[in-house]
């Protein structure tokens, strides 16, 4: 596990900016973009799957959004996925690095392995 005391999973939980619609532990996470937020943004989902993948593990997110609609509507979730693809590699670097115990502590600037070659 990547974090500790986190609250236990279930159907309509927030995530992100979604509401968990369905999931395994240690497979899959699945939302959906809340009705307030569907309205202005159209409907969309995500899912990020674990998956094995050589002597480890692979992380794979998948978004699926409404087309159509307006042209407004359409720019708009352009310039969205534009902006979640930049976010979504920062936070797919940061769980990379939480999972290989490199994530840096933001209380000490470091990373998990240099505190621990700092301590031993």
């Amino acid at each position: 596990m990547l974090l500790h005391d986190l609250p236990d999973l279930s159907v309509g939980l927030p995530f992100l900016v979604f509401e968990i619609t369905g999931f395994t532990p240690d497979e899959h996470i699945t939302g959906v973009l809340p009705e307030t937020l569907a309205g202005r943004h159209g409907r969309m989902a995500v899912s990020y799957t674990v998956r094995p993948h050589g002597k480890g593990s692979r992380l794979v997110v998948k978004v699926v959004v409404e087309t159509g609609g307006r042209p407004i509507r359409r720019l708009r979730r352009r310039l969205l996925a534009l902006g979640d693809l930049v976010m979504m590699r920062k936070q797919l670097l940061t769980l990379k690095d939480l999972a290989e115990g490199t994530a840096k502590d933001p209380a000490e600037g470091t990373s998990g392995s240099e505190a621990d070659a700092a301590a031993g």
